[in-house]
């Protein structure tokens, strides 16, 4: 199989891949969507094979190798028909976490099926004992929202009431998700045409074909880049600093194996499965993996189940890193996973020393609430996200507020969240100086004053780096933690949830009364610094005090500036 054919086929399905996002994006309710991009499409082999997906959500982009190939055991091919579109969000079924959905649609040439249409995506209502989805003090999944197997939301074309009546009165958002599941199906009607049409241009032979190519040429590339790894066990190990309901740190224990041109990722020697909701499912730790080795490797390679083939993950079951039923697990896709990412990054970096680079914040601080629209009467929701600060590198510092390593999801912006909800935006900004020292110092993190102007709500935040700092690297210093502090109306105290409602945790919690005139101060980490502080250029450390990229104290007392010179270029 000739190159230029297969860049050719490959960059037309990633294109198709896209252009379902932008689809989802544009006809969704719900601003994780149409504001965060919380989604990724994909186009898979009738196996369950991947074999394109857009650059969207890279926990989405590990994970959905899993959840297709599951799903396809499961499904009955012989009674699989064109119109039918097929929906799923089962944790303990390959999937990620209760809120994300994935959308498969059976694509047909003639009588043939060739492949399926797939889009997954982060519902923000799913039921369960808070609004919007982040149950911080559950203990059993049945806390986190409703569980669905894979079943067929559309049969030949045609909706099947029933399934949608069971989804749609299990929620507080019916209106919200009735659109966002429109969305989803709008994105997999639209990849279904385009493959179909890539097939019938091509020939079924032909395109099968190509994509055993495509996919062995992924994974040559894949196994060329591990081969240049020097053969060894390499560990690393970090923490969640609690579960919501335990005051305990987990231990995230990584043993990474290169053996020639392939690894094997063992998590062996992490803590038991948590009570709360912050273990991993089997499809994060594979997603987690696989995200930090693409972190690692050449951007351009391909992505698609043959770049994972070199790549084994053993995750024991019953722990924290691969929950077994009836275990929570919602803040394991978005809290978990960043920790577990980060934590074969730093396995990785001693052979990949110019690679490597410090952790970024590896939180989403999630902020979810709901309450009543007063002028509709009908309930809202929303999950709004903070962006961190990413670590330094063996090159750059870290960029200042940008979303989480497995999240790639803008916040949404100002405008929006102020319009679409009963919020006052005072303050959002940079936190001077919070970036950890290096080298190359760690990017800076964000903080963001909401005021609630006049409506009753509940609010829920699953976060963690309130106690574990995020760490450096190479010698690289710290970056700053993350804070939740809230301020009740007629009060001048700002205040943790742990002293005024008797919380567990002060990062992970649920139904929170707000009220207006409250307000709320969510502070997200920075990232870690790469490599010595001392060796930094003056003449940077110089610039960066003078921009508030670092406080005065930081320049002469970490960094070694003296303050004489640093008075005089000012």
């Amino acid at each position: 199989m000739d190159m230029v054919s297969l860049n050719i086929v490959s960059g037309i399905l990633v294109s198709i891949c896209r252009d379902m996002g932008v689809t989802l994006m544009r006809t969704s309710y719900s601003t994780i969507f149409s504001e965060s991009l919380d989604f990724t499409c994909g186009l898979a082999l009738p196996n369950g094979d991947l074999i394109a997906t857009g650059d969207y959500c890279p926990t989405m982009i590990g994970g959905l190798p899993l959840i297709i190939s599951n799903c396809v055991k499961e499904i009955d091919i012989s009674d699989l028909h064109d119109g039918d579109i097929i929906l799923h969000n089962d944790p303990y079924r390959g999937g990620l976490h209760t809120p994300e959905h994935t959308f498969f649609k059976p694509v047909f040439v003639g009588r043939e099926l060739i492949g399926f249409s797939v889009a997954i995506g982060h519902i923000c209502e799913v039921g369960g004992m808070v609004p919007a989805g982040f149950a911080g003090e559950a203990t059993e999944v049945f806390h986190e929202g409703l569980r669905v197997p894979p079943v067929k939301i559309k049969r030949a074309g045609k909706d099947v009431d029933d399934v949608w009546r069971l989804l749609l009165a299990n929620v507080r958002t019916p209106r919200y998700n009735y659109g966002d599941f429109r969305a989803m199906i709008a994105a997999v009607d639209l990849g279904e045409r385009r493959m179909a049409d890539l097939v019938r241009k091509h020939g079924v032979d032909s395109f099968c074909a190509h994509m055993d190519g495509l996919m062995d040429y992924s994974e040559r590339r894949m196994r060329a880049e591990i081969a240049a790894i020097p053969d060894g066990r390499y560990t690393f190990h970090d923490y969640m600093e609690d579960d919501g309901i335990e005051d305990k740190p987990y231990r995230i224990a990584v043993e990474v194996t290169v053996d020639g041109d392939g690894l094997v990722v063992d998590y062996h020697g992490s803590s038991p499965q948590a009570k709360g909701p912050i273990n991993a499912t089997l499809g994060v730790a594979w997603g987690a993996a696989y995200n930090a080795i693409l972190q690692l490797t050449s951007a351009d390679i391909p992505k698609n189940s043959g770049c994972f083939r070199p790549i084994k993950v053993l995750a024991p079951p019953g722990s924290v890193v691969n929950v077994d039923y009836p275990g929570p697990s919602v803040g394991g896709n978005t809290e978990s996973h960043c920790r577990i990412a980060n934590a074969v990054m730093g396995a990785l970096s001693a052979p990949l020393k110019e690679r490597s680079a410090a952790t970024d914040g590896a939180t989403h601080s999630n902020f979810l609430f709901g309450g009543v629209d007063k002028q509709t009467g009908e309930f809202f929701c929303c999950y709004d996200l903070t962006p961190v600060g990413w670590g330094g590198r063996s090159f750059a510092d870290g960029n200042d507020a940008v979303g989480g390593i497995n999240g790639n999801c803008p916040h949404i912006q100002v405008e929006v969240f102020e319009f679409r909800f009963p919020w006052h935006v005072e303050e959002f900004r940079l936190v001077d100086g919070s970036g950890g020292p290096g080298t190359f110092r760690g990017g800076l993190s964000l903080t963001k004053t909401l005021l609630c102007t006049d409506t009753e709500m509940t609010f829920s935040y699953m976060s963690d780096r309130q106690k574990l700092a995020p760490w450096g690297i190479h010698g690289g210093g710290d970056g700053g933690k993350a804070e939740l502090f809230m301020k009740p109306a007629g009060t001048e105290e700002w205040r943790t949830v742990t002293d005024l409602f008797g919380k567990a945790s002060p990062s992970k919690f649920g139904n929170v009364p707000i009220r207006p005139g409250d307000r709320i101060r969510i502070t997200s980490p920075a990232g870690g610094g790469w490599g010595e502080p001392s060796e930094r250029d003056p003449a940077r450390v110089i610039e960066d005090a003078k921009d508030r990229w670092i406080t005065r104290e930081q320049a002469c007392a970490v960094y070694g500036l003296d303050e004489a010179v640093l008075m005089a270029a000012e």
